[in-house]
């Protein structure tokens, strides 16, 4: 009789005992043993989590670079006639980083290890821009929203063409990101980005850069 019950009993107890997951999967309160999936690999959305960390960690990354560029101008031109509008650039890109810091949270995404690097690289090439003076700035500005907005393009077919329900959260963010982007290239313009001295010259070259930092922060 005991070798009979002892199976059915070992059973039992596993039944009941919760299964134990990675870090932050905890199960719901008055649920007993139901816990949310273990798997640290799928999205919140059932999005592939590689895709997804390439996105996130990529549009981060950038977003923290033109919060840097935009400190570095306003170091030199902030009590300029031009202040209030770098400030007001300024200010949108604070809140598109604010919202991919809240989803480097929400799909456990790590950052680029990069980070300490365009935290120099963006101040230094935002200040050196302003050094040129407020077209200076201006070109950068130019070069780098244009960069940006076609980053964000490029991710959006791609997002659309995989299954725009999937991957209709992050394309709301990025539409509305790249609209506002583009709406800061449109205003480098119009204070006269393009008189800068040697401004095709300045453009590829910061326009060069941007691809090789878009290039190295999806992928470390």
């Amino acid at each position: 009789m005991a070798a009979a019950v002892a199976p059915a009993l070992r059973c039992s107890l596993l039944q009941r005992r919760p299964l134990r997951c990675g870090p932050g999967v905890r199960a719901a309160p008055g649920a007993g043993a139901a816990l949310r999936p273990c798997s640290s690999r799928v999205a919140q959305d059932g999005l592939p989590q590689p895709v997804i960390d390439r996105i996130i960690r990529v549009d981060h990354a950038g977003e923290y670079g033109a919060n840097r560029i935009y400190a570095g101008q306003m170091a030199v031109l902030g009590r300029s006639s031009v202040g209030p509008v770098i400030q007001q650039m300024w200010n949108q890109e604070k809140n598109h980083l604010k919202k991919f810091n809240e989803l480097m949270v929400a799909y456990r995404v790590r950052p680029t290890v990069l980070l300490p690097f365009w935290n120099v690289a963006g101040f230094v090439l935002g200040a050196g821009s302003a050094l040129l003076g407020k077209k200076g700035a201006m070109a950068c500005t130019v070069a780098v929203e244009e960069s940006i907005s076609e980053h964000y393009n490029n991710q959006i077919r791609t997002l659309i063409e995989e299954d725009p329900e999937k991957y209709k959260e992050l394309l709301q963010v990025i539409k509305q990101f790249r609209d506002e982007e583009q709406e800061h290239h449109d205003i480098g313009l119009e204070h006269d980005a393009e008189a800068t001295p040697a401004y095709s010259v300045l453009k590829t070259a910061i326009q060069l850069g941007c691809k090789a930092a878009i290039f190295l922060s999806e992928r470390i």
